[in-house]
């Protein structure tokens, strides 16, 4: 009977224990939602209640910060200042000023495109345009939330140099906006480009860095070259780790964040058993949002964090707290 009794007491100390929290990243602010990367897509992230604001970043000519996913203009999401469809890719950003980007709207997906399919539940958003870095910044302010995130991805590439600024520059100019802002302290370098998070780890440590990593056959930035090696892992070759983990932890990561459907338990095992914290993109569907938690991730960035919500609040684990506010 006394067994008895220890063993309900402690069924009843383990229920009683809070759920695991997780690290819930709205992809491109709610992607899945409100148009990405604009103003609207935060805001509804931020009304909904997320830990972390995932957004892509580049500069422009005359070295603004801005949130774009794309180093050209898309043209699946931007229409000129007639309201027209670009027709193809688009100049760089990093050839435009911040005055010309102004003139294009990126307010919705243009119709009947295979991407405009991926997202039915988007809301369109007409007259948005690419926002600033600080804009985003003032967004966050304007909600009165002093918790969220912000998970800042660069987007520069080893073959295409002249559409981004250098790693060094781009790096200086980046952590220069985040430091007058005062977000020092609320934020992460992502990017599938090590060559910049090791320039931002060099010149300001305190800052964590996120190493990404896709192994499609559309595009590799791990065995991108399987005989001279990656361009993309800053010298650090897979030839010579044996595995992913072991290259994010050669290169000084502690972040490591895969495309979701290229993780195995195996790999998050020794990630985590090398110090490494494992956050996935891009989950969307709830049963593979399920899968990722109960594998143990440390986050999910998703371009559906209501779905997510439902699925944390399902499993008894606390959901980010929500803080309302119009873009």
């Amino acid at each position: 009977m006394k067994k008895l009794f220890l063993a309900l007491g402690l069924i009843c100390l383990l229920n009683a224990q809070p759920a695991l929290a997780i690290d819930l990243q709205g992809h491109r602010g709610a992607r899945g939602l409100a148009p990405e990367n604009t103003l609207t897509a935060f805001a509804t992230a931020l009304s909904l209640g997320v830990t972390t604001l995932e957004l892509d970043t580049g500069i422009t000519k005359d070295g603004v910060v801005v949130i774009a996913h794309d180093m050209e203009l898309n043209p699946d999401i931007t229409r000129d200042k007639n309201g027209t469809w670009l027709s193809r890719r688009g100049s760089a950003i990093h050839t435009l000023t911040f005055t010309d980007l102004q003139q294009y709207d990126v307010g919705r997906i243009k119709p009947g495109t295979d991407y405009s399919k991926q997202f039915p539940e988007q809301k369109a958003a007409d007259g948005s345009r690419i926002p600033s870095l600080p804009d985003l910044f003032a967004l966050v302010k304007k909600a009165g939330n002093g918790e969220v995130r912000f998970n800042i991805e660069t987007k520069l590439s080893p073959l295409a140099p002249a559409n981004a600024p250098d790693p060094e520059s781009f790096a200086q100019t980046l952590l220069k906006v985040i430091r007058e802002a005062g977000m020092i302290k609320r934020v992460t370098i992502q990017s599938f480009d090590w060559r910049i998070l090791q320039v931002v780890q060099r010149i300001t440590p305190e800052v964590p860095t996120v190493y990404l990593t896709v192994q499609r056959q559309s595009f590799d930035n791990i065995l991108a070259d399987k005989s001279d090696g990656s361009p993309w892992t800053a010298g650090v070759q897979h030839k010579e780790h044996g595995s992913v983990p072991k290259m994010v932890k050669a290169a000084g990561g502690k972040i490591w964040s895969p495309f979701f459907g290229d993780l195995t338990e195996r790999a998050l095992k020794e990630a985590k058993d090398l110090g490494i914290s494992v956050v996935v993109w891009t989950v969307n569907d709830s049963t593979q949002i399920t899968k990722m938690i109960d594998f143990g991730v440390d986050g999910i960035i998703t371009d559906r964090p209501d779905v997510a919500r439902d699925v944390m609040m399902k499993r008894g684990m606390p959901p980010p707290p929500a803080t309302p506010v119009s873009p």
